[in-house]
């Protein structure tokens, strides 16, 4: 028994040995390709980059395109004996920018490739190749830089850069290697893993003096580059541009959307910039001087910007204090005995249409103390806390205080205050109406971004419901793979019937009411709108504006704001309707306008004080006394609430109530 368990244990032993040794002798002396390596002695292994890919809009014109170039790499250990000053000239570079850069390639690796010099163009890749014969360990990858056609919306598409050490070495899966491009922000960011493709790798077999002898084992090891999907965007490149040029001399933003799908029609951030500034050889130098630039043209001012709302927010208030029963579209309220104050208008009915119409102060303040005074008759605040809260909750279905959920990588979510915040803020049960009536007129601590008014503008456009604004509608050739999440719809718990109780006099405010000298009208087209005037700390206010067209059936929302541009409907409005007549006429008739908006220069206070000089503080108007404005009885409404910043402190306590 044991001699036969002996036997099959040597047996197994030798049959395994036996094994090994048929293939140490099938590798060295039958199979010739271990032979070839030996006198070749090296296998080269290349990389290959795939294209980017490319964006479009939505009738096909081209966003973001590639321009081809060579990056060159360098293995350290394999650079020997070389002349570097021949190799200096011959690439236009100095002996410092040779010896640090492979310093760092060292630090990085001796036996890894590591980016030397990037974008060489292809004649120049031309004019050096031949040479390369006498510089060993360099090597080159055909790559690419992003190009720009159209030239705008540079903040919506972002730019790529080389990965950050901190992201090289956080990667989850290995892809990326040191002086790789990568998504940095905007849409570049966002769909990073479409776009970017799937590298290829092709392998070569080299002799001693570095000379190719064709591809190794026939290319059984080798993969295909898979270019990157295009990304096809929901942008109306026309309307884009018409924005660019009405904001030249401005600094603010608009952001338009197509109601019924959520789709973004335009979204502007001004000053902007050519995104081809960032692109290419120039990237460091043009990226310090826009850091620079005291109107910060980096700042994305649509999706990531703090306003306060102004008088935009009144539509809101109007729509919750309707659905809970606390007005009727017929409620009057007296003009006096509020802190707000406004232009008389006792012209017309006191009532929620020409409230509307004419941005009535005193109004929507009386709408959010009933609001806040409702299910208690003996003490009409005692039930602040609960009505806040009620207030809050419906308020926040039309997105305030939360991010939307766009496609951008940097969207902020604002401030809606809470009873939780106001208990940080005062101490619990402290704090009473009057420490938050500028909520009423959009003053105070609430505080949205441009995208927010411009999906208001949508969701009254909806009667009632939004769709996630989103950028793009399709990746890829087939024009599929967007997330189910962008086409999401929200609906606000708002009756219908509410609605058209204010669009009516949204409409009046565009033909007759805040907006000012007809520059809302357009002829065959039904305009609704808002006029808003956002009060600064410093210098005059902000001019805002938000709008949907035509009345039925309505095909464009829109919002725009111009910073330290006084009343909504002097700019911000114009510029909001010379956009919708583009979009929705294909042209532009009204040139005067046009021509009156486009050359008309607003400075802000970060650029007069970048040069020394600082604008007086807005004084409110007085009690009851009309701003001076002769011909234009009409003006948006003047606030004398005191109204302060929104601090650090209170974003923090803001973002802890909401926890």
């Amino acid at each position: 028994m044991f001699q036969d368990r002996k036997q099959i244990i040597l047996s197994f032993f030798f049959i395994v040995c036996g094994v090994y040794l048929f293939r140490l002798l099938y590798l060295q002396v039958i199979d010739n390709k271990y032979q070839t390596l030996g006198s070749t002695n090296a296998i080269k292994k290349e990389v290959q980059v795939p294209l980017r890919g490319q964006i479009y809009d939505r009738n096909g014109r081209l966003l973001v395109a590639n321009v081809d170039v060579y990056d060159m790499y360098v293995i350290p250990n394999k650079v020997k004996n070389i002349d570097t000053t021949m190799f200096c000239s011959l690439f236009g570079i100095t002996k410092g920018y040779f010896d640090s850069t492979m310093t760092i390639a060292k630090t990085y690796s001796r036996n890894r490739a590591s980016l030397f010099l990037r974008q060489l163009s292809e004649e120049d890749y031309a004019r050096i190749s031949d040479a390369m014969v006498h510089f060993p360990g360099f090597s080159f990858e055909l790559s690419f830089f992003r190009t720009y056609p159209a030239r705008t919306m540079a903040n919506a598409l972002g730019y790529i850069g080389e990965i950050s050490k901190k992201a090289f070495e956080d990667q989850e899966v290995e892809y990326y290697r040191s002086g790789d491009y990568i998504g940095i922000t905007g849409l570049e960011k966002q769909y990073e893993t479409e776009l970017r493709g799937r590298r290829g790798v092709r392998f070569t077999m080299m002799n001693v003096k570095g000379e190719d002898k064709g591809a190794y084992a026939n290319g059984e090891y080798d993969t295909l580059a898979v270019i990157g999907k295009n990304l096809f965007t929901t942008v109306d490149v026309e309307v884009q541009q018409l924005a660019d040029s009405l904001f030249q001399g401005k600094t603010g933003c608009a952001v338009a959307i197509e109601p019924n799908t959520g789709e973004i029609l335009a979204m502007g951030s001004y000053p902007y910039y050519d995104p081809n500034m960032l692109s290419g050889k120039q990237f460091a130098r043009n990226f310090k001087e826009l850091y620079r630039n005291p109107d910060k043209p980096l700042n994305d001012r649509v999706a990531t910007g703090f306003f306060r709302p102004g008088s935009t927010f009144k539509l809101v208030q109007a729509l919750v204090a309707l659905q809970l029963g606390a007005i009727d579209p017929s409620t009057a309220f007296p003009l006096g005995g509020a802190p707000v104050k406004c232009h008389p208008h006792s012209g017309s009915p006191n009532d929620l249409h020409n409230a509307v119409r004419f941005s009535c102060n005193p109004y929507f303040y009386n709408v959010f103390r009933k609001t806040m005074s409702m299910g208690t008759e003996t003490n009409p605040f005692k039930e602040a806390p609960v009505m806040l809260t009620k207030w809050h909750d419906m308020t926040a279905r039309f997105g305030y205080g939360q991010k939307l959920g766009i496609d951008l990588p940097s969207e902020s979510a604002g401030l809606l205050p809470s009873v939780k915040y106001y208990d940080k803020r005062y101490g619990k049960h402290q704090w009473k109406f009057s420490n938050i009536y500028s909520l009423s007129i959009g003053e105070g601590e609430v505080s949205i971004n441009m995208l927010k008014m411009a999906n208001l503008a949508a969701t009254i456009a909806n009667r009632g419901y939004w769709i996630t604004p989103h950028l793009v509608k399709g990746v890829g050739q087939n024009s599929k793979g967007v997330d189910a999440s962008l086409k999401e719809v929200h609906q606000t718990a708002i009756d219908r019937v509410h609605y058209e109780s204010i669009i009516g006099g949204m409409q009046d405010a565009v033909e007759r009411g805040t907006v000012s000298g007809g520059a809302g009208i357009v002829e065959g087209i039904a305009i609704c709108g808002k006029t808003g005037t956002s009060q600064n700390k410093k210098g005059k206010d902000n001019s805002i504006f938000i709008a949907f067209a035509p009345r039925e059936n309505p095909k464009i929302a829109i919002a725009v704001m111009v910073q330290n541009a006084g009343f909504g409907g002097s700019y911000a409005a114009p510029i909001a309707t010379l956009m919708i007549e583009k979009y929705l006429k294909r042209k532009v008739e009204r040139l005067a306008l046009k021509e009156r908006i486009m050359n008309t220069s607003i400075k802000t206070v970060e650029a007069m004080a970048a040069k020394g000089y600082e604008p007086p503080v807005n004084k409110p108007t007085a009690l009851n006394k009309p701003a001076k404005t002769p011909g234009n009885p009409q003006k948006e409404s003047q606030k004398s609430v005191k109204v302060e910043f929104i601090t650090p402190k209170e974003k923090l306590i803001a973002a802890k109530s909401t926890k």
